[in-house]
């Protein structure tokens, strides 16, 4: 994680994706592959994003995002990214397009190809656009590749429309979307061990700042523990009004794990798709037969996509 500032004259020349890609999605994925593709033409691939939303810095307050800086790498890494710059978009935003493209994509990034998605605006007040940006790779010989919009069932994919979906809680098509899994990997907290007291024991988890938060409810999920082992869970997203919640978490039951205390440790919980919406129940014994065939559920979707 760099910025662009400490780059140095000799780097070698490179073909830089162009763009914010919160929760690299499948649009996202044809930009960013396209510069990845280029490492066999002898360019290293770079992906130039920033460190905070722009939108966020705009806007003056904090909007809720896809995936953690962690999960971003770990896509970008996986599409063939080699370098990651995290610009400070403050340090940057009162530059004019030409000076933007010139100072940092010509002179500092040493770009000899750029991709970028076909909104793709940059510059001072957003002055350029790609038809600013084409005219400027003309002129300094620079070549560019402008990625029309992916579409799913008539939308354009974007992160806008995956937010969407995840606080409508259609995760599956989210997931679809994203190319991945919708979670999140935090430490596990000790609760009120009412889930003992089931026999359904759970993991608690905080809800991960800046995430944005998916519909409260009860989701099939994957979960991967610090040793690497995965299981099924059953996964419910809320307030747990049966026993007096408040706090928004997540809570985690994993009818096939056997091991010990796992508190303190980190786990990995992907949604894969929603059961129920959160309900308060008139009492335990019913709470518990509510989620063996939660359990039971989860099981039936995780033995599905496990299958595919």
């Amino acid at each position: 994680m760099q910025s662009f500032q400490t780059l140095l004259p000799e780097q070698q020349n490179c073909a830089v994706a162009l763009g914010f890609f919160d929760g690299v999605h499948r649009g996202h994925r044809k930009v960013l592959g396209g510069a990845a593709a280029q490492r066999k033409n002898g360019l290293l691939p770079v992906c130039l994003t920033f460190a905070e939303s722009p939108k966020a810095v705009i806007a003056g307050k904090a909007l809720p995002f896809l995936m953690t800086r962690e999960d971003k790498l770990r896509a970008l890494e996986q599409i063939g990214i080699e370098h990651v710059f995290f610009t400070d978009f403050r340090a940057i935003m009162n530059l004019s397009a030409r000076e933007f493209f010139e100072r940092i994509l010509v002179n500092t990034l040493r770009a000899k190809k750029l991709y970028c998605g076909f909104n793709y605006r940059f510059g001072k007040n957003a002055e350029g656009d790609t038809e600013v940006l084409k005219r400027l790779c003309d002129e300094f010989g620079v070549e560019l590749t402008i990625v029309p919009p992916e579409k799913d069932n008539g939308e354009v994919v974007c992160s806008t429309l995956i937010k969407r979906l995840i606080t409508e809680g259609d995760v599956r098509r989210a997931n679809d979307l994203l190319c991945g899994t919708f979670g999140v990997k935090e430490t596990i907290h000790h609760g009120k061990h009412i889930g003992h007291t089931l026999g359904t024991p759970t993991i608690n988890q905080p809800m991960t700042k800046g995430l944005i938060a998916p519909k409260f409810g009860v989701y099939a999920s994957v979960v991967t523990l610090e040793d690497g082992k995965e299981y099924c869970g059953v996964t419910n997203v809320g307030v747990k009004p049966t026993v007096g919640g408040k706090t928004p978490l997540w809570e985690t039951w994993m009818p096939q794990y056997k091991g010990g205390e796992i508190y303190g440790q980190t786990a990995d919980v992907r949604l894969i798709e929603f059961i129920r919406a959160e309900k308060k129940f008139e009492s335990l014994d019913i709470l518990k037969e509510e989620i063996l065939r939660n359990g039971q559920k989860a099981q039936e979707i995780y033995r599905q996509i496990k299958s595919v």
